[in-house]
């Protein structure tokens, strides 16, 4: 969706306040944020600079081994200059396999490409927390946009997690505009997506384009309707990634309060 000028300068205006207000509540002061140097990083990075002040932003670089593109979540954190650190995860990477290898003929046949692909996401999501909580007062900051999350290209418990996601009710080129009007370089804006992990770019993997999957999202229009049944198949059977955890109600007195309806489900 193209938004207009005005629309742009109430949405990051919201967002700036909103993302205040979240910190606030969660009972925090500065936000841990995983830097790929995408777009979405960038842009999370940069809404926090602006709304928490620089000195409350901690960019933590996560490559798995060579990431040939990890001088673009560098240079991000040189043009936002926030306080920055790399923490490779291939030796925690290569353990969880290692573990798994040895079970294998026992409870499972093999170790799926699948399960290899989102190990990287959930070890740098640990690892993002152990940071957070060795820094008093931070939270780590979800960097999820609601064209991946649409179609569940997340990893649950890894790029699902975070005290707050800022982008999550934001399309991939409505985060975009949003980090132009920012003031961003480009080359973090419009970087190609892609998962660092397969060598292929988010479209190659999706077999359509955001533009479509954009404009399904905003306009629920899809003119090819294969396109548009895969859609509607990979947002249906993702849904629980971004559920809260079942939970079984004993119909047993809680209080105080009935703990806010048990969590907001209520009784």
């Amino acid at each position: 969706m193209k938004l207009t000028k005005e629309q742009l300068k109430n949405t990051t205006d919201s967002l700036l306040e909103w993302i205040k207000s979240s910190m606030e509540n969660s009972g925090g002061k500065s936000a841990v944020i995983g830097i790929s140097g995408g777009k979405d990083s960038s842009v999370v990075a940069a809404l926090c600079v602006k709304a928490l002040g620089k000195s409350n932003v901690i960019g933590v670089l996560m490559p798995d081994g060579v990431q040939s593109d990890i001088s673009f979540a560098e240079e991000l954190c040189e043009e936002l200059d926030i306080k920055n650190t790399t923490i490779n995860i291939e030796p925690m990477s290569k353990a969880f396999l290692n573990s798994l290898e040895s079970i294998k003929g026992e409870i499972i046949e093999d170790v799926s490409r699948q399960t290899i692909l989102n190990f990287p996401p959930r070890i740098r999501m640990t690892v993002l927390y152990a940071v957070s909580q060795s820094i008093d007062y931070s939270r780590v900051v979800n960097t999820s946009n609601l064209s991946e999350d649409w179609i569940g290209y997340a990893t649950v418990y890894g790029d699902t997690t975070g005290a707050f996601s800022p982008l999550a009710m934001l399309t991939s080129d409505e985060v975009m505009q949003i980090g132009k009007y920012l003031g961003l370089s480009d080359k973090f804006t419009f970087k190609v997506p892609s998962d660092g992990l397969t060598g292929e770019t988010d479209e190659d993997i999706f077999g359509f384009t955001y533009e479509t999957l954009n404009k399904y999202i905003r306009e629920g229009i899809c003119e090819d309707q294969d396109t548009k049944k895969k859609i509607d198949n990979m947002h249906k059977y993702s849904r629980h990634k971004f559920l809260t955890i079942p939970m079984f109600d004993s119909k047993l007195p809680i209080k105080p309060d009935d703990i806010a309806n048990v969590y907001t489900n209520k009784r």
